[in-house]
């Protein structure tokens, strides 16, 4: 697509959406940026990218390198690779870690804004008989709906975690929703999902199993914080003000495992 002005704001999101998940409050970025040439153009979109999500996630990036290394990274383009760190800041006896996760607890699901910078390989390798060019009912273009940067959880949780009872915090990347389990081994049960977004859709009419989907993507909902049952109006309250739709998806129970409509998935 030669869009090169949203990588950055996926870089900074799959860093800052990750601390915040124990509790954390980012307090610094940095960035390494590899590439086959200099091609100034292209590097100062991929740095408004960087700025943008920094400015997002309110975490400033102190420091950064280019490596221009054509011997090394390969390409027939501009071939590049950006890689970022982030530090967060918080007291040992406030880290969220999902030992407090019980039974009768409820599932918020936070709605995420596309793929979320993860199972691309599939995508690709299913979407190839469309075009990125393409126009298509409830997508728009596909090559922009695909390019659609990560959304950045930082300030709503943030503010959740300072003023509501949180037992689990999970950002919903790679591995989808088998990564609760990381959290506690319990039952995590997502019986009230949203409608599949018009794009995963289409990968799944494309020939991947509905499993693979619910392994693979994130189905429409980005994080997921885990509290219960009396905060959880608060809790949607606060990402409400911030402009974020949530879903009350499921539940807790004894049962170990993720189950998605009662059928178990991991």
């Amino acid at each position: 697509m030669k869009k090169f002005d949203t990588i950055g704001i996926d870089c900074i999101a799959m860093n800052v959406n990750d601390i915040i998940c124990i509790g954390a409050t980012p307090i610094s970025f940095v960035d390494y940026i590899a590439a086959n040439k200099n091609d100034q153009r292209i590097l100062k979109q991929i740095v408004s990218g960087l700025v943008k999500g920094a400015k997002k996630s309110s975490v400033p990036i102190v420091g950064g390198e280019t490596a221009i290394m054509p011997d090394l990274i390969s390409g027939s383009g501009f071939g590049f690779d950006l890689a970022g760190m982030v530090v967060g800041i918080l007291s040992k006896k406030k880290m969220i870690l999902g030992k407090s996760i019980k039974p009768n607890d409820v599932i918020i699901g936070i709605k995420s804004s596309g793929l979320h910078s993860n199972g691309y390989s599939l995508a690709r390798k299913v979407l190839k008989k469309h075009s990125l060019k393409e126009r298509l009912k409830g997508i728009g273009t596909l090559g922009n709906a695909l390019l659609s940067p990560t959304e950045i959880y930082v300030k709503p949780v943030l503010e959740t975690i300072e003023k509501c009872t949180i037992h689990g915090l999970a950002h919903i990347t790679g591995g989808s929703f088998t990564k609760l389990l990381r959290l506690k081994q319990i039952g995590f049960h997502l019986d009230s999902l949203p409608r599949v977004p018009p794009l995963m859709q289409l990968i799944q009419d494309c020939g991947v199993k509905s499993d693979e989907m619910y392994k693979t993507f994130n189905m429409g909902i980005g994080f997921c914080i885990i509290s219960p049952q009396n905060e959880v109006k608060k809790v949607r309250k606060i990402f409400k003000k911030h402009k974020m739709t949530t879903y009350e998806i499921g539940y807790i129970d004894k049962n170990k495992g993720v189950f998605i409509k009662s059928k178990k998935i991991a």
